[in-house]
């Protein structure tokens, strides 16, 4: 559906997430969010007023981009999505080399970001905290189990889905958490194309 005349008139790019707000239309996922947060004056904590709260926020959104993003979506492509469209899975040296890449973000996320801290911003749950742990949901989703040696991670997830509610969490990553059972059949033959053809360049240039 984002491949058609009619998405490209809310996103030039072609690329999901996409907002549509009466004739205002926004792309970017951190973007939609703290519009969405501001427009609807959601509670204090997701976007704190705080200065130096909403600081920490700010913070974590500018840096997950390339790291917990960048790692996590990689591992997720090369583990799950180029085996399904070549046939061939990525051999273990290069698979290895991609795992490792997310641990050391995620090193660095508990030592920089989460600290002892219940959550990023403090002691409640912000907007950093959603975008960090749906990012990670991704290698979960490829069938990493990033928690069950990382107990301070464990815990941090457990309070971002009990502030979230464990079943609208549960609710939205349906999808991802059933990616496995995915067949190329299943997925519209030029999207098929169009996402080998990115994926095959991304791994040649790596």
């Amino acid at each position: 559906q984002h491949r058609t005349e009619e998405f490209q008139k809310v996103n030039l790019l072609m690329k999901v997430p996409a907002l549509k707000d009466g004739s205002f239309t926004l792309t970017e996922s951190i973007a939609i969010l703290l519009y969405l947060a501001r427009k609807f004056k959601t509670p204090d904590h997701w976007y704190p007023s705080d200065l130096q709260k909403r600081a920490r926020v700010d913070e974590y959104l500018s840096w997950q981009h390339v790291n917990i993003r960048g790692k996590g979506s990689k591992l997720f492509l090369s583990k799950v999505l180029l085996p399904l469209l070549t046939g061939q899975p990525l051999p273990p040296e290069k698979l290895e080399g991609v795992t490792e890449e997310l641990n050391v973000v995620l090193k660095q996320f508990e030592e920089n970001f989460l600290q002892d801290k219940p959550f990023i911003a403090g002691n409640e749950v912000s907007l950093a905290d959603i975008v960090a742990l749906v990012e990670l949901m991704q290698p979960v989703g490829a069938g990493c189990d990033l928690f069950e040696e990382r107990p301070k991670l464990a815990e941090w997830r457990r309070r971002v889905e009990e502030a979230v509610g464990k079943q609208l969490f549960q609710e939205a990553h349906e999808g991802i958490l059933n990616i496995k059972n995915l067949t190329a059949d299943q997925i519209a033959p030029d999207l098929l194309e169009h996402f080998k053809h990115q994926l095959l360049k991304q791994g040649s240039q790596n």
